[in-house]
């Protein structure tokens, strides 16, 4: 560990001001330390903007709890919250039920139901903020706008527009906005008046204002001192607890969201539950099998056995445990924050583990991706960067040799208009999963519910595979890689020929389309799939049969306000039917027919599926191969391209880019080794 920690640390010194250290705790000491040392690369005014604030996480725990302190001592005469939850959010040494309980006047203003409602004399219903004006300043000088994209479906009003009336101001909060900004935000001049910029930042959705920026002065800490202060701080001895945030469902606020709840952990694929995460070794030395119930200082969690995940530690995700009704009724997971404190002015996400037993019982977790090895088949391909700048093909050796037997029993065909492909940089990827829910928000994919995710029955036209590099039982030469799978949509497709009522069919553009008033539901073309992609919809989970509703526990488009969520270009599926990715089949035509419309060519990238929509690492790139200039025509060129399962000669329009590591040896990623998913 002492040779890792001086490389690191020589690496950062050769970088000097093009380096930046940071650090996820919040432990004052550890960030102070932080500072320092970015402070002695010279990353400040580098690196490192100190001009511009960021305006973001300012909340003072210290002055929350001397607020709540104040609300026992009978000193505060009004409480008002607003989207915000203190009840539920507060930790709970600071007892915040018991503090609600001596202020005379209690508001919620809230847009969806939760924990602080219950505690409060006046509850006020607020819009959703995808139906109200409002506006931010995230960064000093930057400033956005959000903007309604539908109407109020109840009877509300925003929260702006809450306050306002109460200052005894009735505009409308697009009204008040248009006034403010007109006075304090967008500068005028007369070749410049205030209603063409303020309709150039409607359209931009940001503007830039120069000089507002407020620089910061304040004394950096000294090096040796805030090393003293990490040291000082009394090391656990046996087991220790980390609450950490879970992906999907963050702190508890999108607890209540369906398709946040089916969607799976980046790095342990279970969703639904929340869970104690445990080395190997730890399990084995305790004698905890995956899904055995623990009992953590009272609360009980299933094990779920975790390979990377620290031998001493025993961590577990936030956010579950809300009681709050909703779509989601039933109290999901465990709330961890018992077993937090409020120390020094902090809320620590870290705590001793007093004690731990087994109960004897067994729970089992949701998971996505159940089967965990290669096999030791190259499905995800990796090099390091200095192999890749000696030489591009690094790591993808296999790709060549498989091109050389570039033979087939079929007629290729012929793709006279586009012919549309799609690649994944896995370099770029980060496992965020932001596409699998864009997939299911634009194509009218179903939450099935836990139960159904048991059974392996989830519907996501696109998953998110994530395989572990190295030996999983040595956490320090552990890496983990994701690849994004989704039908692969080939020229050679497996699926269509075992189709008995060409359901499923090749389209004159290169997409594999399926026809689901022919389909059958046979599952020829999923038990012939190599790359298990298709979906069967074993009930009525959108209400699109002409039969009543059946099994009304998994029917979650069942009323009519859900169904509102559908979009109205996607076929909703029946019971019986097979499903998948269709390429977002629908934008293609939108676009098509707005360039027909306008007399114009279609350009390059102005199709975007949802996937490659979602993405903030822009991994995705969609487009059409017969256009010699787009980027997927490019990439063709690329010598990290490769497909997956390319041996089977099914030719996928999907392909991926090479991960490239910044490491200093090369992965080996080739079938010989041993790598487990």
């Amino acid at each position: 560990m002492e040779n890792e920690v001086n490389k690191v640390a020589q690496h950062l010194v050769n970088a000097k001001m093009s380096s930046l250290v940071i650090s996820g705790s919040n432990d004052k000491n550890i960030q102070l330390l932080v500072i320092a040392i970015n402070a002695m690369l010279g990353s400040f005014d580098s690196t490192i903007d100190m001009e511009n604030e960021i305006k973001l996480y300012q909340g003072d725990d210290n002055a929350v709890a001397e607020f709540v302190s104040n609300c026992k001592a009978g000193k505060v005469g009004a409480l008002l919250c607003v989207e915000s939850n203190p009840a539920y959010n507060m930790p709970v040494d600071l007892s915040f039920q018991e503090a609600i309980d001596q202020v005379d006047l209690t508001v919620n203003i809230t847009s969806q139901n939760e924990e602080t409602s219950k505690l409060c004399q006046y509850v006020l219903p607020a819009s959703h903020f995808l139906e109200s004006w409002s506006d931010a300043e995230p960064i000093s000088g930057l400033f956005t706008l959000t903007q309604p994209v539908i109407r109020p479906i109840y009877n509300t009003k925003s929260v702006s527009e809450i306050l306002l009336s109460w200052s005894g101001d009735e505009a409308s909060a697009y009204d008040y906005l248009h006034r403010y900004w007109d006075t304090h935000i967008i500068p005028a001049s007369e070749d410049q008046p205030f209603i063409s910029n303020w309709k150039k930042t409607l359209s931009a959705g940001l503007l830039t204002v120069d000089g507002r920026g407020k620089a910061k002065k304040w004394q950096l800490p000294e090096l040796s001192s805030c090393a003293e202060g990490v040291l000082s701080e009394k090391t656990m001895d046996g087991l220790e607890l980390i609450a950490y945030q879970s992906v999907p469902i963050g702190d508890g606020r999108m607890a209540n969201n369906p398709w946040l709840q089916e969607l799976p952990d980046p790095v342990s694929r279970v969703c639904w539950d929340n869970y104690f995460s445990v080395s190997p070794k730890l399990a084995d030395e305790k004698g905890w099998s995956q899904g055995d119930v623990i009992s953590v200082a009272g609360i009980e969690l299933p094990v779920f056995i975790q390979p990377g995940n620290h031998d001493q530690v025993i961590s577990a995700a936030l956010g579950y445990g809300r009681t709050m009704e909703g779509p989601n009724p039933e109290v999901i997971g465990k709330d961890l924050k018992p077993l937090l404190n409020n120390s020094e002015g902090l809320v620590k996400y870290y705590a001793p583990v007093s004690s731990v037993k087994s109960t004897g019982g067994t729970y089992e977790l949701a998971t996505t991706q159940t089967h965990h090895s290669m096999e030791g088949r190259a499905l995800i391909r990796e090099t390091s960067l200095s192999e890749y700048l000696k030489d591009p093909a690094s790591g993808n050796e296999m790709h060549a040799e498989v091109e050389k037997l570039h033979t087939s029993l079929y007629k290729e065909h012929e793709y006279n208009g586009h012919h549309w492909a799609m690649f994944i940089d896995l370099s770029s990827c980060t496992g965020c999963n932001a596409c699998v829910v864009a997939c299911s928000v634009e194509n009218n994919v179903p939450v099935v519910g836990r139960d159904e995710v048991r059974r392996s029955h989830e519907m996501h036209w696109l998953r998110i595979d994530r395989y572990y590099t190295q030996a999983p039982d040595d956490p320090s030469s552990l890496r983990v890689v994701r690849q994004p799978v989704m039908c692969q949509h080939c020229d050679n497709a497996p699926c269509e020929n075992v189709c008995p009522v060409a359901a499923t069919n090749h389209s004159s553009e290169g997409i594999n389309q399926m026809a689901y008033n022919r389909c059958i539901g046979t599952r020829y073309c999923n038990n012939n799939c190599p790359y298990k992609v298709r979906r069967f919809n074993w009930f009525d989970y959108n209400g699109a049969d002409s039969i009543p509703f059946n099994r009304v526990d998994v029917t979650g488009m069942s009323s009519d306000l859900k169904r509102l969520v559908l979009n109205p270009d996607v076929t909703v599926r029946a019971k019986g039917v097979i499903e998948k990715c269709s390429f977002c089949i629908q934008r293609i035509q939108e676009k098509k027919m707005e360039a027909k419309k306008d007399g114009e060519p279609l350009r390059d990238g102005e199709i975007k599926t949802a996937c490659e929509q979602g993405c903030p690492a822009k991994a995705i790139t969609f487009g059409d191969m017969n256009d010699k200039n787009s980027a997927v025509s490019k990439m063709m060129k690329d010598p990290r391209r490769y497909h997956l399962l390319e041996e089977l000669h099914t030719l996928p329009s999907v392909a991926y880019l090479t991960k490239v590591r910044n490491v200093e040896e090369k992965i080996n990623s080739e079938p010989e080794h041993k790598t487990h998913s």
